[in-house]
């Protein structure tokens, strides 16, 4: 059970800040072994989700970006599930947090995701569609995807074909 927290930049701890650098970085540079600028700039303007276990470490984490500032729609990015939590319904609870939180800040917009193409089917049981074609992200293909705007956020998915 995480507990969860979403807050703005400038609501954010100094150790809330660096819980997640510090989980982004584990995981995008270490694990995926990508080499990026983490710091792109986006942070400031997004609304960030922090799922915390029950001794305080950092487990998930996601960010809300608003329309404008790196799509036309509000986009969701940067998720990330601790290895340790990974299979264990994590992200499906970080996506409905996420997807919550988005369509509660902009109602009647849809929403889009750069999501890793080894995760197209995940999304897409919880409502987005594939737009556009393969591209390369740091290595790691990508797709883009769309919810729309009246997208039910499921109750569950692990039953979803």
């Amino acid at each position: 059970m995480l507990h969860w927290i979403w807050k703005t930049f400038d609501q954010l701890s100094l150790e809330q800040l660096y819980d997640a650098i510090r989980l982004r970085q584990q995981v995008f540079v270490i694990e995926q072994e990508c080499l990026y600028p983490d710091a792109d700039g986006f942070d400031p303007a997004c609304l960030h989700g922090l799922g915390y276990d029950n001794e305080g470490a950092l487990m998930a984490y996601a960010r809300v970006l608003p329309p404008g500032v790196r799509y036309a729609e509000p986009s969701i990015g940067r998720l990330i599930v601790a290895e340790q939590l990974r299979g264990k319904g994590a992200g499906e609870a970080l996506m409905k947090q996420a997807m919550a939180r988005t369509t509660a800040l902009y109602p009647g917009m849809p929403m889009r995701i750069s999501a890793q193409a080894r995760l197209e089917r995940f999304y897409r049981r919880l409502g987005f569609i594939s737009v556009g074609d393969l591209y390369d992200d740091t290595g790691i293909p990508h797709v883009d995807m769309l919810a729309p705007a009246d997208v039910q956020i499921p109750l569950s998915i692990k039953e979803a074909p």
